[in-house]
């Protein structure tokens, strides 16, 4: 069995190498080859805390099989210990035995990041210059980086609740991936003072409300709602649904059940989900559209899905037994 740090994720898997593990997954769950069952939570009263399991097994010509563990601990914070810890058992599909241990909450950033990046890739205009970053908490660099990944960038403008954050996220953006991308990274003091300029526009947030105003957004660009993954959180704004000519899920029943983005509009009658077209998968396997014309508004809507943590999770591990990398637990 392999342990894998978060170092060890990085030094083996790309992001172009996540994008591409995110489109396969996808893929599959849209072909019906994925079997992922409900979420199973247990409450932990007792030290304010809740226990996730989110098993999951793709099909196919190479088959995945594996469970993230994610527990919700707001008092550890008190204890200098993270408060949502997370980890990815990974389990040899052809014989059903453990194979691999990974940290879990840098899978997550990885795999959140390279859907956004595939969304991105597949229904955002080819000569996209300008984007927008809203939001740079623990998922913001990973969605920066996917972003960078798909499309030669000149500029990305980065707007945040706490302007020093925000800051301190493109500082640390420039030393990241300065000599990768020839990007600029710039903050503003508000969202809507760029959108109308913008081609892209990723909001990852856990806002309640708009994070940008959807009426300012032009023709062509393509929206990613990464955040918002609960009926009561909307970080997309109804007007841009409603000027939007392309909506594209992860997975329709995960987005429709969960992401108040999409259902708060639908109970106001705003929408209606005749305005829905379908799921990225569905993109990637030619059974409905993306981005059909320059001027065309997109919309990506992402809730996460255990498929991705499962492709993603085997697809590591498969590349650093690879290479080497990672302990041996004998």
């Amino acid at each position: 069995m392999r342990y894998l740090s978060a170092k060890d994720i990085q030094q083996t898997f790309t992001m172009s190498d996540a994008i591409k593990a995110d489109k396969e997954a996808l893929s599959l769950y849209s072909s019906g080859r994925a079997d992922i069952p409900l979420r199973t939570n247990i409450d932990i009263p007792e030290h304010n805390g809740q226990s996730l399991y989110m098993p999951g097994y793709m099909s196919g010509a190479s088959p995945a099989l594996g469970i993230k563990l994610v527990s919700v601990y707001p008092d550890n914070i008190a204890k200098h210990l993270p408060s949502v810890p997370a980890t990815m058992v990974t389990l040899d599909a052809k014989t059903g035995i453990v194979n691999a241990i990974l940290d879990g909450t840098y899978l997550t950033q990885l795999r959140t990041g390279a859907v956004q990046g595939a969304a991105t890739d597949l229904l955002a205009k080819k000569n996209a210059k300008a984007a927008l970053l809203i939001g740079t908490g623990g998922q913001g660099m990973a969605q920066l980086e996917a972003m960078l990944t798909v499309r030669h960038l000149t500029i990305v403008y980065v707007s945040d609740l706490d302007k020093k954050r925000a800051q301190d996220f493109c500082d640390e953006a420039k030393a990241k991936f300065g000599y990768t991308f020839k990007t600029k990274f710039q903050v503003v003091d508000f969202a809507d003072d760029v959108v109308p300029f913008v081609d892209i526009i990723t909001t990852v947030t856990t806002s309640r409300r708009p994070t940008f105003n959807g009426s300012l957004v032009k023709p062509g660009a393509h929206i990613n709602g990464v955040g918002a993954y609960t009926p009561e959180m909307a970080e997309l704004p109804a007007e841009a649904l409603v000027k939007a000519d392309r909506i594209i899920f992860d997975t329709m029943d995960g987005v429709l059940a969960e992401a108040g983005d999409m259902i708060q509009p639908l109970k106001r009658g705003i929408i209606d989900k005749d305005k829905f077209n379908g799921e990225l998968g569905q993109v990637i396997n030619g059974r409905i559209d993306g981005r059909t014309e320059e001027d065309q508004i997109t919309v990506f809507k992402t809730v996460g899905t255990a498929a991705l943590d499962v492709i993603v999770a085997d697809r590591i591990v498969k590349a650093a037994e690879k290479e080497g990398i990672g302990a041996v637990l004998d």
